[in-house]
């Protein structure tokens, strides 16, 4: 009877052991059959990319991450299909689904690029945009995190010279408000403008005439001090620059502010693009 009773146990703990193998089995039966979908519906995705129709190919991309999400090839997936609204200009669909990827694959080995994505989403609104800065300040931020985590990145150098055309983009904003003031009359707020370009952004092509302004203004309000302060500052910088010429006159001559005529000529490149933003 006892070892009936032993058989007994036996043949469960077999029968329990032979269901969690046979589990075991269909589940990665299941598993392999998923992701195999997955990578046929990735290929067909790819294809259609490369084919130009990328309105077919975003829906595959997301069909195929959704299929099997923890697979190697789920990341792969949502940052085609970012890419892909991004080269149909869908801005907001593209940043939603990188921002998705970048929280729920931070470890992916194309983190960097799914970063420099963003920013390149950022940046391509910006001139769609009239008044709204925003996009244009989202883009800078990104592309500076990009430079400072990834420095040794393809992406980093092509983020520098991103940065610097932004920066173009705000001084000419602050110039072109300094302009609106002197006008006006509005000596302070102008001042204010054009101090904001040689502290903010003196690598830009602004920056000489944003120091002019500022040496005019104070030559004007009577405070030759502070005139002949930036008067020696463009000089020592820029000694060869109209702008220091057009300084250096102010010293030797009555001079009113209101006749000066404003260089147009400065803007230049994709600067122009983006005139409306300002006006």
């Amino acid at each position: 009877m006892k070892i009936l009773y032993k058989l007994l146990i036996l043949l469960v703990f077999a029968s329990f052991y032979s269901c969690s193998k046979e589990e075991k089995v269909i589940t990665t039966l299941k598993e392999t059959d998923q992701e195999l979908e997955m990578i046929s519906t990735y290929k067909i995705g790819m294809e259609s990319f490369k084919k130009g129709d990328y309105f077919f190919a975003s829906k595959k991309f997301l069909e195929s991450e959704l299929l099997f999400p923890q697979s190697e090839w789920a990341a792969k997936s949502v940052l085609m299909a970012s890419y892909s609204y991004y080269m149909q200009d869908y801005y907001s669909e593209a940043v939603f689904n990188l921002e998705r990827y970048l929280s729920t694959y931070p470890n992916d080995e194309s983190i960097a690029y799914g970063h420099y994505l963003l920013a390149m989403c950022f940046y391509e609104n910006i001139e769609n945009e009239k008044k709204d800065l925003g996009p244009l300040t989202k883009a800078k931020n990104k592309f500076a995190y990009i430079v400072q985590e990834y420095p040794n990145s393809d992406f980093a150098l092509s983020a520098r010279l991103k940065m610097d055309l932004i920066n173009d983009v705000l001084a000419s904003k602050e110039m072109y408000i300094g302009r609106h003031y002197i006008k006006k009359e509005k000596w302070i707020a102008a001042i204010n403008r054009f101090k904001i370009v040689v502290e903010n952004y003196d690598t830009t092509i602004y920056v000489e005439e944003a120091i002019h302004r500022l040496v005019e203004i104070y030559y004007y309000l009577g405070l030759k001090q502070e005139s002949k302060k930036y008067a020696n500052l463009l000089g020592y910088n820029y000694g060869s620059s109209q702008w220091y010429k057009s300084s250096y006159k102010l010293f030797n001559q009555n001079y009113k502010i209101k006749t000066l005529k404003i260089n147009k000529k400065k803007k230049k490149g994709m600067l122009k693009k983006f005139k409306s933003l300002f006006e």
